[in-house]
């Protein structure tokens, strides 16, 4: 066992010393050591139950046979950080949060790790260390929050807040209506109920094999969440026994799995990011266009929030991910997971209970999947679309841009109702390098879709949040930061969008654009001290996951 380097041997009396001061007994030293890397915080409602889960999954490890140890890693609430500084700080935390999980891992000589993870960037975060690190490794995705309720209706996250901001200054609803609306939403503990990034990244990893069967659909607080996690430390301790590592489930049939998951679930935009940067940590090269290549083949079977009205917690009673991967048995490649079965197995045990949350193949909402990506003398390098929350009306789209070089510029203007129908609003110097952290466009979008603008859409070397709705493109690369297209951009420049053919094309002639090209003038980063210089200065495209890179193209 790994652990052995840290406990066996004459040479080793000074470390069983430290570890018997944790209370470790004589008895069960020799058991394998395995980690509970726990996230919880009280910041994160996703987080805030993390406590009764470590409980559940301690009690799993002694039953199967380990010992237990927990450690923890940091949180950021997207939600929470959106729309200010907070904002540039959430994707490099989930770098940040990889090289944290490898450097106790590997103090600590650890022979396997369970990791409790929910919200955005921790959740990638954490897989890519798991990827990193080749040891046994299993996923406790801590659970969506149950919708909440309001005159009759469920309620939700971004639409019942975000949305109704805009409403409220429309004059729609009044202090009371807002009120009522922003303490109902979020009902309690768990992840956001819609198919925001969060609950995208605990689909992908069980469909990855990384978490156990219905894990990540299964409700926040409730007692399934606890068996699963008391079944999560059993099965951890069978994974070290037979050495079977993230590596050994983290196969290139399984991120095509996640994909096609993500595609007919219509995801988060930010899976994008996410599953190239894990894949890159097991030495697997994942181009965005497979998105694209395996979005035509794959339809959109789900209509989740916020592209429709249905529920994470309706995913789960309809059968959960065991059931969408039956639903999409056409397209599944076999893989081992971490249960102990391999996903041909899991799919022969799951039932489809609603045909309408988990459509048949031939009545899909959508012939193809939920994320497109476009290209175009705009995006050279790609950019990324949500095509399941768009509608089709808005398609094909040519609009006159409106130029911001901030997030906050952007908002200014959108709230103030100087954005007029027929614009493509742009927000530039947002990327990873240029923002820094690539911060995410929920506020702006959120506000546009408020606003009741049908003829609108915004483009940005950005992100978005899995929440956004409507004609946004983002992850535009290269981005305007390293002199990219979006640069060039000047107000009144028309701008041609076109989803079915996957066009994002500035409207102006290669002479001017040559010309305004060499008169642009050298980006100045934002931040010279502290964790941001560092990232925007190491960081690379979004088109390739934002990651770290050696100059050989090599993982850090």
């Amino acid at each position: 066992m790994r652990s052995d380097e840290i406990k066996k041997g004459l040479d080793r009396a000074p470390h069983r010393s430290l570890l018997y001061a944790t209370g470790i007994s004589k008895s069960s030293i020799n058991k394998p050591f395995i980690g509970i890397c726990s996230s919880f915080t009280d910041l994160i409602p996703g987080h805030i139950g993390m406590r009764d889960l470590e409980r559940s999954i301690e009690k799993g490890i002694h039953t199967g046979g380990g010992y237990s140890f927990i450690f923890c890693v940091p949180g950021v609430c997207d939600g929470i950080a959106m729309g200010h500084k907070g904002m540039h700080f959430s994707l490099p935390s989930r770098d940040l949060i990889a090289d944290m999980v490898e450097t106790i891992v590997e103090a600590h000589r650890l022979d396997g790790i369970v990791f409790i993870s929910n919200c955005d960037k921790i959740t990638p975060g954490m897989l890519m260390g798991a990827a990193r690190l080749n040891v046994p490794s299993l996923f406790v995705t801590a659970g969506p929050m149950h919708s909440g309720y309001y005159k009759g209706t469920r309620r939700s996250f971004v639409r019942d807040t975000f949305e109704a901001v805009a409403k409220y200054r429309k004059g729609e609803i009044d202090d009371n209506e807002l009120e009522n609306l922003e303490m109902c939403a979020c009902p309690g503990q768990g992840s956001c109920s819609g198919l925001y990034t969060a609950n995208t990244m605990a689909c992908l990893t069980e469909a990855m094999g990384m978490s156990l069967p219905g894990c990540a659909t299964a409700l926040a607080g409730f007692a399934n969440k606890r068996r699963i996690a008391f079944e999560s430390g059993v099965a951890i301790c069978n994974l070290v026994e037979k050495n079977i590592t993230s590596r050994d489930i983290l196969t290139k049939n399984s991120f095509e799995n996640a994909i096609t998951v993500d595609l007919a679930l219509g995801g988060s935009t930010n899976t994008v990011l996410h599953l190239p940067a894990i894949a890159y940590e097991v030495g697997y090269k994942l181009p965005i266009e497979l998105f694209d290549s395996i979005g035509k083949r794959v339809p959109n079977i789900a209509k989740i929030r916020p592209a429709g009205e249905y529920f994470i917690e309706d995913l789960d009673a309809a059968g959960g991910i065991p059931a969408v991967l039956k639903r999409l048995s056409p397209f599944i490649k076999e893989n081992k997971t971490v249960s102990g079965l391999m996903i041909t197995e899991i799919i022969s045990k799951a039932v489809i209970e609603n045909d309408d949350v988990i459509r048949p193949l031939d009545n899909p909402y959508r012939r193809e999947g939920g994320i497109a990506i476009l290209k175009g003398n705009l995006a050279p390098d790609g950019a990324v679309v949500k095509q399941s929350a768009v509608d089709e009306s808005m398609f094909e789209f040519t609009g006159k841009a409106v130029v911001f070089n901030s997030e906050e510029e952007a908002m200014t203007s959108i709230i103030s109702g100087k954005i007029g129908e027929g614009s493509v609003v742009v927000v530039r110097f947002e990327g990873p390098k240029g923002g820094p952290g690539m911060r995410e466009m929920l506020a702006p979008t959120a506000a546009i879709s408020g606003s009741g603008l049908q003829k609108v859409a915004l483009i940005t070397d950005g992100r978005f949040s899995g929440g956004s709705r409507g004609p946004c493109i983002g992850h535009i690369s290269p981005e305007a930061a390293e002199g990219g297209p979006i640069a060039l951009i000047k107000n009144g420049d028309n701008i041609y969008i076109n989803i079915k053919k996957r066009e994002l094309t500035l409207l102006v002639s290669d002479s001017e654009l040559t010309k305004r090209k060499k008169e642009l003038q050298p980006f100045k980063p934002k931040y010279n001290t502290g964790s941001l210089a560092k990232y925007s200065r190491l960081i690379s495209s979004a088109s390739e996951g934002a990651i770290f890179k050696t100059e050989e193209g090599k993982p850090w």
